[in-house]
């Protein structure tokens, strides 16, 4: 499957010192994204990003930046985002990470991408970095009333806290 934004860059054109790569999806790229990722719209997608190599291992480190607009997760309703987003990328040779093999990641540690066939692809990372920058649960002033009047219950009115407050109302306290 080819990404919807691809950016492939040769890796035979990175060295040790920093390469500035500035990118950005045109409106075909962005309204694909927009279905891939279930928004409403993405009206502006660009990331910079100085690459590095050390080896086989390549970093990409920049920002992303976005404008999209998503809908609020209760009532639907479009809800505008401004995406301004650090990332610090690694890049691996496919076949370089086993399967079978665990690995383990600080805070301080990138994002791991694998790479084949002698390119990386700066767009589709910033297509999952703009992914990852997402509220997963996008809520409008109005969720909280779309909830109720759908019959779904917020934390107050379930769980033991409820069943407590109920036997308080009973007791009449």
């Amino acid at each position: 499957m080819t990404p919807e934004f691809s950016r492939p860059i040769r890796i035979d054109t990175i060295g040790e010192s920093p390469r500035p790569i500035e990118i950005m999806a045109d409106p075909a790229e962005r309204e694909a994204l927009a279905r891939r990722f279930a928004l409403v719209s993405i009206g502006r997608l660009e990331a910079e990003a100085q690459l590095r190599r050390e080896g086989e291992m390549l970093f990409a480190e920049g920002r992303l930046r976005a404008e999209v607009v998503q809908s609020c997760i209760a009532s639907g309703e479009p809800l505008p985002a401004s995406i301004d987003a650090a990332f610090l990328l690694r890049f691996v040779p496919e076949d370089s990470l086993d399967a079978a093999e665990e690995i383990e990641l600080s805070e301080e540690d990138c994002d791991t991408l694998t790479y084949a066939g002698g390119a990386i692809d700066l767009g589709e990372a910033a297509a999952e970095t703009l992914a990852l920058a997402l509220d997963p649960y996008p809520r409008g002033p109005d969720a909280d009333a779309a909830l109720k009047a759908a019959g779904v219950l917020d934390e107050s009115d379930a769980g033991p806290f409820a069943a407590l407050k109920g036997l308080r109302e009973k007791l009449g306290k």
